[in-house]
């Protein structure tokens, strides 16, 4: 596992995890912020759109979809609950979720953000915390990547 300081959407991987949401409001009428809101802009509605086919999302279920114009594969995770709100259990469970989706795909390697940190109430820290212990738990093969956003205040705190 690498802890790394930048911007995800860059990073030269398999694939990339999008922290997101219970999927229970139709994606056209959300302003998706933090990754989500980077990674539409990049990528563009198509990702956001094929999410919606795999229903309703529970907190910590990771499901697959293609990158739209970043030509890459992005796992989605329900990384908040339907109050949006986060815990350590479902930054846990999502951690889990995406890489186990990782290894059953064959991706070599996955570039995950913080989950959970932000709009779901969580320090950085925490958040931190909770994924390397589910890393450490996982029976992913391939190099797990967790990318800390560059301009984050919080930064320090996740490094020590």
């Amino acid at each position: 596992m690498n802890i790394v300081s930048g911007d995800l959407l860059s990073q030269d991987t398999t694939c990339i995890v999008n922290p997101w949401n219970m999927n229970f409001i139709p994606h056209w009428l959300l302003l998706p912020g933090g990754v989500s809101g980077q990674l539409k802009k990049k990528a563009g509605p198509a990702p956001f759109r094929e999410v919606t086919h795999h229903g309703l999302l529970w907190p910590g279920r990771a499901v697959l979809t293609g990158g739209g114009l970043l030509n890459k594969p992005i796992i989605h995770v329900a990384g908040l609950n339907a109050l949006w709100r986060s815990s350590l259990v479902i930054v846990s469970r999502c951690t889990i979720a995406a890489l186990n989706l990782a290894e059953q795909e064959g991706f070599a390697s996955v570039a995950l953000p913080l989950i959970g940190a932000g709009t779901g109430g969580l320090t950085p820290a925490k958040s931190l915390s909770a994924m390397k212990s589910a890393v450490g738990m996982s029976q992913y093969r391939g190099e797990v990547r967790i990318v800390l956003w560059s301009e984050s205040k919080e930064v320090c705190l996740c490094q020590q």
